[in-house]
């Protein structure tokens, strides 16, 4: 295990450096940043002076070892909408993301768990075709639009929830439910999948026919059994959680992240772009560790070497 760790986090280092120069490209190709630093009324004069001084007339090869020696230092550049540095500026918005992410995952595994063992259990029934098919509904609606009919429903109308912002309990529950709904669908039909092959197994047999309780059948083994797939998926929703709420988040105006990364692409605030594509990635890398770690500690037969 502490050889894969090593091994894996060696593994981070070339990969960062291609996160790095794939953000810088798509910077340097998004266009003259000068245009949006000015006025329309600024002379040529000015705007050439302010690319010599920003060091935009340098090669392409000279600029991004700036960049990358800047990006060693923890230096992004300046938000130019903000008017402070853009990385400092990204992780006062991770918390809000963090939150966001905690109790829409929270919210999938409370709809996705019992739904995905009573859907294996009452295979081929009514019921089991019935969440079948909302899983599939919930997966094909998507989020914004969710969003906006629970603000129309439960903000607007009852006016029970507020509209949108973030500062109490009530300002998260309208877009939990919104990423959460999709992450449940997706979590449901692996938990299903997943429990039918496992009550299948000839040991699963073997216990029901000596009599073992039915709920320590159903709980302390097929699932705990069932539940490596399920991991996976639950991995990669984090991630997605974290780096993709970027619609949800401008739905209902929650300071997080994704709105901020919106706003800036928006904008053109490339600084704020790059240091907000830099942060989603390593979280999604820290992540995916967190994944392997957890599928050991699941299944000690799991063997990394």
């Amino acid at each position: 295990m502490r050889k894969y760790l090593i091994r894996r986090l060696l593994q981070i280092i070339p990969v960062i450096f291609i996160i790095t120069f794939v953000v810088f490209v798509l910077v340097y190709m998004a266009g003259d940043p000068v245009a949006l630093m000015l006025p329309e009324d600024a002379s040529e004069a000015d705007r050439e002076a302010l690319r010599a001084a920003l060091g935009l007339n340098d090669p392409f090869i000279v600029q991004y070892f700036r960049f990358l020696l800047d990006l060693g230092q923890g230096n992004f550049g300046t938000s130019f909408r903000y008017n402070q540095d853009a990385l400092p500026l990204v992780l006062e918005r991770l918390p809000a993301t963090f939150e966001l992410a905690v109790a829409s995952m929270v919210v999938a595994i409370m709809m996705s768990i019992p739904l995905g063992i009573y859907s294996a259990r009452k295979r081929n029934s009514f019921v089991d075709l019935f969440i079948t098919g909302g899983s599939v509904l919930g997966k094909a609606m998507p989020n914004f639009w969710l969003g906006i009919i629970l603000i129309l429903l439960f903000a607007v109308n009852i006016q029970f929830f507020p509209v949108s912002g973030r500062g109490s309990l009530l300002h998260l529950v309208l877009p939990a439910i919104t990423l959460g709904t999709g992450v449940a669908a997706e979590m449901t039909r692996l938990i299903r999948s997943s429990m039918l092959e496992i009550l299948g197994q000839d040991y699963m047999r073997t216990a029901k026919s000596k009599g073992v309780n039915n709920g320590r059948l159903i709980y302390k083994h097929a699932f705990r059994n069932s539940l490596i797939p399920v991991v996976t998926i639950m991995g990669l929703q984090v991630s997605q959680l974290v780096s993709g709420a970027l619609i949800t988040e401008s739905v209902f105006a929650w300071p997080g992240l994704g709105q901020l990364l919106v706003q800036a692409v928006n904008g053109r605030d490339m600084a704020v772009v790059q240091a907000s594509v830099f942060v989603i990635a390593i979280l999604v890398i820290v992540i995916n560790l967190l994944t392997d770690i957890v599928y050991r500690l699941l299944d000690p037969r799991i063997n990394y070497s």
